[in-house]
């Protein structure tokens, strides 16, 4: 029992789990699609929190840099798990709406939220502006990337068309052979304060060797065992809740007189990730401006370059093929988000205004996508 009350009391977002038994409940029971949904949708961001919890508890024993590659590799893990039993039932445009909506969430809602709070608790703040530079390199190229199939898609063939599909998959392994590329160089990178600007999805990861210090988290005690265990148990969790998540989409949809497209660039991508942004913002008030800028950005390069495009040769295997073809909303957010970011990130410097304008940014785009017809 003292185990269990520990377990909620360090963190307590736990406490969302009990949203898991009763979300099965309502499912098997048939009490309706809306309890299905907010039920699942909060069991989710525990779970997705205790998968980030076990990597980091992972590196450990792997050692920073291995245990880099695998925050790289499960940073997302609720998110594409969601993402993956969409493409499974169709909802293509779901799917690309969430991947909008996580690349737009970090860089506008959680750096915005993160240079508000820490500006207010600290006045100007600053951070890398060489990583914060490379960074909005890579920002840039992948927004080029998501641009050019959507934009000439139509006048190469159909939809459908075989040409189209080629490019869609050209694409797709041009930006992961860059999001390997990154990952390498950040790799061998070690002048910077902290090095990892790709890989690291949170803070909690101690990289000793570059000079950062960071204070361990509860889960530095977690045996190798406990982590296994842990990783296991959580993402087999999400993988539940993402069924019934899913499952009640359309219902839904119907039910709150909202698009499907709302849906998938708001919700959803908050669901996946609120634990790691509610790391961001804290490391903000703590004056760590350089890991919250990071945990932010890193999380949408890897979005972008990493789970955009893996999905693309997954929804192949399931049967589903996803394009890299978003429409005008999509991309017009995407140019929008980016450019503010860079603008506002590019001279190392941050304050809470600069927040705030991130912030009315994501605010505005989220009202027009909230009155766009169903």
């Amino acid at each position: 029992m003292k185990i269990v009350g520990k377990f909620f009391r360090e963190q307590p977002v736990n406490l969302l789990l009990l949203a898991l038994p009763l979300a099965i409940l309502a499912e098997i029971g048939g009490r309706g699609e809306m309890w299905g949904f907010a039920l699942s949708s909060l069991a989710i961001i525990p779970l997705a929190g205790l998968i980030g919890m076990s990597t980091e508890a992972l590196t450990v024993y792997t050692g920073p840099r291995l245990g880099g590659l695998l925050n790289a590799t499960l940073g997302n893990a609720a998110e594409l798990i969601i993402t993956i039993v969409a493409i499974r039932e169709g909802l293509l445009e779901l799917v690309k709406a969430s991947i909008t909506g996580s690349i737009l969430g970090n860089i506008l809602l959680v750096m915005g939220m993160s240079m508000l709070m820490g500006g207010l608790r600290n006045g100007i703040q600053r951070f890398d502006a060489r990583h914060a530079s490379r960074s909005a390199i890579l920002l840039m190229l992948s927004v080029i990337a998501l641009l050019v199939p959507s934009v000439l898609s139509s006048s190469i063939g159909p939809t459908d068309s075989v040409q189209v599909e080629t490019l869609s998959l050209g694409v797709a392994v041009i930006m992961i052979i860059l999001y390997a590329s990154a990952l390498f160089f950040s790799f061998r990178d070690t002048n910077g304060l902290v090095a990892e600007a790709i890989t690291t999805e949170t803070p909690k990861v101690r990289h000793l060797e570059h000079g950062v210090e960071v204070s361990a988290e509860p889960t530095s005690h977690w045996s190798l065992r406990t982590s296994l265990i842990m990783l296991v148990l959580s993402t087999s969790g999400v993988v539940v809740m993402s069924e019934i998540l899913v499952g009640v989409v359309e219902p839904v949809v119907a039910s709150l007189g909202v698009s499907e497209f709302f849906l998938g660039i708001i919700l959803i991508p908050l669901i996946g990730n609120v634990a790691e942004h509610l790391v961001a913002v804290k490391m903000a008030i703590q004056n760590q401006m350089d890991l919250s800028v990071e945990i932010a950005v890193a999380s949408s390069l890897q979005i972008a370059l990493f789970v955009a495009p893996a999905l693309v040769f997954i929804s192949l295997v399931i049967g589903n093929p996803l394009q890299l073809i978003f429409n005008e909303f999509e991309l017009l957010a995407l140019i929008v988000g980016v450019l503010s970011t860079v603008m506002i990130s590019m001279d190392g410097e941050s304050n809470w205004l600069e927040g705030a304008e991130l912030l009315a940014v994501y605010l505005i785009l989220a009202l027009a996508f909230f009155l766009l017809p169903v």
